[in-house]
């Protein structure tokens, strides 16, 4: 398990996952605006990361420019259930008022 969450902690990478669960196969660009405030270096060190655990694959099109999309292999999907109980979990936090001042340990 320590393995996994080591993989997930990394900035930015649980959001890219939710976006991909969430809404299928993303290229690039539709990725980058669905995750606002990511930097594209960002956004491409999180997606070769998790391409090289075996968590997303990647397809690019040879056109000019390159069509690149990313969409949840076997293994990625394994993590939908979990990423779901992690949002309902977040949503029911949020509507508590956990995240308001920072401090999730207040409650």
């Amino acid at each position: 398990m320590d393995s996994i969450l080591r993989l997930l902690m990394g900035p930015w990478t649980t959001y890219i996952l939710w976006v991909l669960s969430d809404g299928g196969p993303q290229r690039f660009g539709v990725l980058k605006r669905a995750v606002p405030g990511i930097s594209t270096r960002v956004l491409t060190e999180r997606l070769r990361m998790l391409q090289a655990a075996g968590v997303i694959w990647r397809d690019q099109t040879q056109t000019i420019p390159p069509a690149v999309t990313y969409g949840l292999t076997e293994r990625g999907d394994d993590l939908r259930q979990v990423l779901e109980s992690l949002g309902e979990v977040a949503q029911r936090w949020q509507s508590e008022g956990a995240f308001e001042t920072g401090d999730v340990a207040a409650e």
